[in-house]
């Protein structure tokens, strides 16, 4: 079983990049689904689809198909209720009543919870209703909520020393410090603010795992160096008010320079190219193809 969280500040194209990541597994020829977290869908509208539900779907890019589902925390423990208890009417009596509902909303942590234990359901912890996966990629939470939900487990697990709940919530713990597993994906952007911010993520992930993430710097416009010339003549020679080559060159110039920073960082860094189509399957198939992971 891999697991892959990506994540980012929001508007960086973390969405984009776990869906690349899942067509790249799936290419590979790994059964993978990808997962988008929370209660409205990003893909729904990106993929031109009915409906993203809870339920996997299957969908196909450029050939290539894996599967498609979203996975709310509501969700996600009525599923694994519904596997202990076997019985609906059972659950609706024990979780579908004011008092329950309740408690399930000011439980701490319970929806993260409930995420990641569906997450982490299949080997070693075994969990649940089986998930019939190689892979899963998770399009995950930005930046503060993921770590909201990275630190769930632990919080819990320091409240609850004993019983089935406390030795749960440490066999989630126990997944997510598995580098052999789990693999943690910053998306940012080559910008002062998406790197600075980035870099923070990844310094929290790390020190919460001890896994050191990978950045990936999307959006990136590097030309080549016979285009950089070019740049250069012409803007040398135009005469009236700053032209467009300038605009490019300082933007090359600036995006070199936020690569710069996070190759110095100590995360390993991955440069994936801003994909200029309004075709979102051509730009998830060459996103796809430039990842190296």
């Amino acid at each position: 079983m891999e697991i892959n969280f990506v994540t980012g500040k929001g508007g960086v194209g973390k969405s984009a990049v776990a869906a690349a990541l899942a067509l790249r597994r799936a290419r590979a020829g790994f059964r993978t689904i990808l997962v988008e977290l929370g209660d409205q869908s990003y893909f729904r509208d990106y993929l031109d689809l009915k409906e993203v539900q809870y339920r996997p779907q299957a969908i196909k890019i450029g050939g290539v198909q894996f599967d498609l589902a979203q996975w709310s925390g509501q969700e996600c423990l009525k599923d694994y209720a519904l596997h202990i208890l076997k019985i609906e009417s059972l659950y609706r009596l024990f979780f579908e009543n004011a008092v329950s509902r309740a408690l399930v909303n000011v439980a701490p942590a319970l929806p993260e919870l409930s995420i990641l234990g569906k997450i982490t359901s299949g080997p070693p912890r075994n969990v649940g209703p089986k998930l019939p996966y190689d892979v899963i990629v998770v399009d995950a939470y930005a930046s503060g909520h993921f770590m909201a939900l990275l630190n769930a487990p632990a919080g819990l697990a320091a409240a609850v020393k004993f019983g089935p709940m406390g030795e749960q919530v440490r066999s989630i713990d126990s997944v997510l410090h598995d580098q052999e597993i789990c693999h943690f994906y910053v998306v940012t952007l080559p910008e002062e603010l998406p790197v600075v911010e980035g870099l923070e993520l990844a310094h929290n992930i790390n020190k919460r795992l001890q896994i050191k993430p990978k950045l990936l710097l999307n959006r990136c416009l590097f030309f080549e160096e016979e285009l950089l010339t070019e740049l250069e003549q012409e803007n040398s020679a135009a005469d009236h008010l700053p032209s467009f080559s300038k605009y490019l060159l300082e933007l090359n110039l600036r995006q070199r320079l936020m690569q710069d920073r996070l190759l110095k960082s100590g995360y390993s860094t991955e440069t994936l190219p801003w994909v200029l189509s309004f075709d979102t399957k051509n730009v998830l198939e060459k996103l796809s193809q430039e990842l190296k992971i």
